[in-house]
């Protein structure tokens, strides 16, 4: 794996996951209470041995690079030439902002071929998953590919306007490829499923090299991978289909796209349950991640008569540093430094980071983003109309989500409180 670089595009602006990445990039955000997005591809990375890595950012990439630094430099043995690399734009090439997937390689090609990499492994750091990126590797190699496109058999409803999907014959040879069909083409014997395009791609470097600069050089074009580059190639060049193996280790394979706030919520809320469905305990295949320097989580007050304060949290997750304070956390992901006062409940929620519930407060069914504090008697996610006067969002499926921006107590409807 020494020949093998691993480039993370990780630049998107993440407009869907708004208010979330008003102030940080889609991969820093915040999943299951002590994680970043982005920790999953970087994990596959390290546990694939795969420890040369470029990490190309683009918009509101402070926090994203902070806990890079923070969390993932240590990781490598930078003598031994490992590394986590973040990548701002250089504009070495073009003055332009990344115009797709491939420009995004494109302009950053004198770093990757400073690496001098033999194969390249391009990967989106906005997706939940656990994978061995060695094994598509060798599949790579063992095909003799040009191309190898990582393939989830995914429900053709589910695929739908959504994903890229692919043909193949029997040895996975890709024979057709279109992005985001309003009817995807079903894999044979398995009516009702398609394969999809993960959005992780191996190079043959040279390779890569060439492909990019034809399609930089053609001014009208795309300079998308899955839009463009793949399906130019199918004809004329050998493009594989490598299908997922899954490192989660359920009946069912898990791959998630959060890039959409119901969508984020819902991952979220898969770790909750009693036999989670993405198993982040299992340490054959270990999630990593910056740790703070932070206490225990506590819960205290135990006073069982009628009207008493006792500090509960079931089916959910509590970082440290948190205390519940004699309120209630039921189906929720409570991040680090959290506070839920006396007799408040918190139900089917994800608080991140210092999120403070006051006293007799009320939250349902809401993501509120760090530092926010709920002031005593408030309820939110009980009144659709109500939260949206007080400017918070309200997705499609009914979740509420709460800005950091709205930190100051002032910023709720003072009547609300009690």
């Amino acid at each position: 794996m020494e020949r093998v670089l691993t480039v993370i595009l990780a630049g998107g602006k993440g407009s869907r996951l708004e208010p979330l990445t008003l102030d940080r990039a889609k991969p820093a955000v915040p999943f299951g209470g002590g994680y970043r997005i982005i920790d999953f591809a970087l994990s596959n990375c390290l546990n694939s041995g795969l420890r040369r890595v470029l990490v190309l950012t683009q918009y509101k990439a402070m926090s994203l690079q902070r806990h890079v630094n923070m969390g993932w430099r240590n990781s490598c043995n930078w003598e031994m030439g490992e590394f986590i690399e973040i990548v701002p734009p250089e504009q070495r090439i073009d003055e332009h902002w990344y115009r797709g997937t491939a420009d995004a390689v494109y302009q950053n090609i004198y770093a990757i071929e400073k690496s001098d990499p033999e194969y390249v492994v391009i990967l989106a750091g906005d997706h939940v998953y656990k994978m061995n990126y060695d094994k598509m590797v060798e599949f790579h190699k063992e095909n003799n590919a040009d191309v190898t496109v990582a393939a989830l058999q995914a429900p053709v409803a589910q695929a739908a306007g959504q994903f890229g999907v692919m043909e193949a014959e029997s040895d996975f040879r890709i024979v057709g490829f279109e992005e985001k069909p309003a009817e995807p083409k079903t894999i044979p014997g398995k009516p009702g499923f398609c394969r999809a395009s993960m959005g992780i791609y191996v190079f043959s470097a040279h390779f890569l090299y060439d492909q990019l600069c034809k399609n930089a050089a053609q001014v009208d074009a795309g300079h998308d991978f899955g839009h463009d580059i793949i399906p130019s190639l199918i004809d004329s060049r050998r493009v594989f289909a490598f299908p997922f193996l899954d490192e989660n280790h359920k009946n069912e394979a898990y791959w998630r796209d959060v890039g959409a706030l119901d969508a984020y919520y819902d991952a979220n809320m898969d770790l909750v349950a009693v036999d989670p469905l993405l198993n982040v305990y299992d340490q054959s295949w270990p999630i990593r991640t910056f740790r703070p320097n932070l206490p225990p989580a506590k819960f205290v007050f135990a006073e069982r008569e009628p009207g008493g304060r006792c500090g509960t949290a079931m089916d959910s997750i509590v970082c440290a540093g948190s205390v519940i304070s004699g309120g209630q956390v039921t189906g929720s992901v409570v991040g680090a430094g959290c506070r839920v006062n006396s007799y408040a409940s918190v139900q089917d929620s994800i608080l991140f980071e210092g999120v403070h519930v006051g006293r007799h407060a009320k939250v349902r069914r809401a993501i509120i983003d760090k530092g926010v504090h709920i002031p005593p008697g408030t309820q939110i996610g009980f009144d659709a109309e109500e939260d949206r006067s007080r400017g918070f969002t309200v997705t499609k499926n009914g979740i509420v989500v709460i800005a950091k921006t709205a930190g100051s107590e002032q910023l709720f409807d003072s009547s609300a409180a009690t």
